[in-house]
């Protein structure tokens, strides 16, 4: 299954080399049929998402119940590897590199804009602008931030944790159908889930560079007069490609650990600048209100279909939302199994869950309702010399139409912190660039583990080519506008990974139905009486 000689020692040469075949010809349509290949891949993930979102929403939210089910089953108290194994990261560590792989880059990028486009309209309101539609748009947000994309990567994650560390299978996607179709797995169905694994890993990556770096650009132009430009946003790329690279050589333990745990301490750096700074008593009132109210429509929203108006708003939010973190699963759910061996499935479902949703429910209320209050309250001087309200026209609406990457400069900028607010908007931009850095190191290393057959330090030169190649691919596709082409194509890769994550469910619960578990209550009542 691995090569021992020449270029490809230590990878699987099938899906090594299948995967740079179908991806070089996607690069390559990208290139030289950008208009058909965005309007192809825009026909089919148009479709799949008119046609499908009935299915995007019920098997996610279907995937969150599965999650709180198994958490408070008789089966939590499993480890994931022998029962007398251990974690290998600290609780902070672990946390840290959960966050920043999952979601840290585009909670930056969209935690104002979103809560913004909500605030001016959504299907739950009837007019925008007013204290009811910030509220509806905070739920909204929540609901697509919060425990449901978080499941998804759970089912992943703990799908491959589990038959690696338990079970002493590849940690790749492939061991999943283990309980399926056995030995079979090693053949060609095996194959083409690992294949479709690092397509969705490398184009989800390659696209969230692409994309990411124009706010790079925006914050650089703010700050120190950069020119927003192709030139520069492609010399960034780069530089971010080369420095990921050398994290993810040194391996988890060392440089992705570390850059990790800097985005943590940068984030808390930032958020208590907006609560200091920013209307404190309004955002810690906010940050209760908004978890009761999306706790409180959690089920309606998990299970809303807009069968009825049949509007295009879900499928351009919530349809979408679920495809794309689908398409990103393997990428997150393979690192995060990667990094929490040894810990208790109930520990990991909890830790997933949980942590993550929470810090980001604390970035959603202090970036977005900061942005939300300063629109809402807004104030100016008629020509009576009288302050009147003027909602809705403090600047951040109008910069999030003209330029989503604008909006947490501008907000930052509403605040007059002076010094501070420099020094926030510096540690922001920053934060952007180790958010992306710690995204592209996981993806790599994810990549090179799953053509490596679940080796945990694949070889040095395949980590290196591929960490350099996202980078190209981002930088290729940005430079011929194909990347919007590659994220609606990853969209689509999401439909037939979602079949893969049923069987994931199917075949964990049958693997663990042969456990024999015994409660960890009557183990130790056995222990006791020994």
């Amino acid at each position: 299954m691995v090569a021992d000689r020449g270029l490809l020692k230590g990878m699987n040469p099938v899906t090594t080399v299948i995967s740079m075949v179908m991806i070089s010809l996607f690069v390559l349509a990208g290139v030289f049929f950008t208009e058909q290949s965005a309007a192809l891949f825009t026909a089919v993930s148009g479709w799949i998402l008119d046609y499908l979102k009935w299915y995007y929403i019920g098997v996610v939210a279907i995937f969150l119940f599965f999650c709180i089910w198994l958490a408070f089953s008789r089966y939590g108290n499993l480890r994931l590897g022998d029962d007398d194994s251990r974690p290998e990261y600290s609780n902070f560590s672990w946390f840290s590199m959960l966050f920043s792989a999952g979601m840290g880059i585009g909670l930056v990028f969209w935690s104002i804009a979103e809560p913004i486009y909500h605030f001016q309209s959504n299907p739950f309101i009837t007019e925008g602008l007013t204290p009811e539609a910030a509220q509806v748009a905070m739920r909204l947000t929540f609901f697509h931030w919060g425990l449901h994309p978080w499941a998804i990567y759970v089912i992943v994650g703990l799908s491959l944790s589990y038959f690696a560390y338990r079970k002493k299978l590849p940690l790749t996607p492939r061991s999943a159908l283990y309980p399926l179709i056995g030995d079979k797995m090693y053949g060609p169905i095996g194959h083409a889930v690992d294949i479709l694994a690092v397509f969705g890993t490398v184009f989800g990556v390659a696209t969230s560079l692409g994309l990411g770096v124009t706010q790079m650009n925006t914050g650089l132009n703010t700050m120190f007069g950069m020119e927003v430009s192709l030139g520069n946003q492609i010399i960034l790329i780069a530089v971010i490609s080369a420095i990921a690279t050398i994290s993810v050589v040194s391996g988890v333990g060392k440089g992705v650990k570390i850059l990790s745990e800097v985005n943590m301490w940068l984030t808390i750096g930032i958020l208590v600048f907006l609560l200091c700074f920013g209307p404190t008593r309004y955002l810690l009132g906010s940050l209760l209100q908004n978890t009761g109210d999306y706790l409180g429509h959690i089920l309606a929203l998990s299970t809303w279909t807009d069968a009825n108006d049949n509007s295009k708003w879900q499928t351009w939010w919530t349809a979408f939302y679920w495809g794309w973190w689908m398409a990103w699963a393997p990428f997150v759910g393979m690192f995060i199994a990667r990094i929490s061996k040894g810990r208790t499935i109930r520990e990991f479902i909890v830790g997933v869950l949980l942590v993550p949703t929470l810090l980001g429910f604390v970035w959603l209320t202090l970036f977005g309702s900061t942005a939300i209050y300063i629109e809402l309250f807004h104030h100016v001087m008629n020509d009576a010399g009288e302050s009147v309200a003027a909602v809705g026209q403090a600047g951040i609406v109008d910069a999030v139409k003209a330029d989503v990457t604008q909006a947490l400069y501008v907000t930052l900028d509403k605040l007059d912190a002076g010094i501070f607010g420099t020094v926030a908007a510096f540690l922001a931009t920053l934060l952007i660039a180790t958010y992306f850095i710690t995204s592209s190191d996981s993806g790599t290393l994810v990549v090179t583990t799953i053509l490596s057959m679940g080796h945990e330090n694949p070889p040095t030169p395949h980590r290196v080519f591929w960490g350099l190649g996202e980078g190209a691919v981002a930088a290729i596709l940005l430079l011929v506008g194909g990347l919007k082409a590659l994220q609606t194509a990853s969209i689509i890769a999401a439909l037939p990974f979602s079949f893969v994550m049923i069987i994931m469910m199917w075949g964990l619960v049958k693997s663990l139905r042969q456990e024999g578990v015994v409660p960890l209550v009557h183990r130790q009542s056995k222990l006791g009486s020994t």
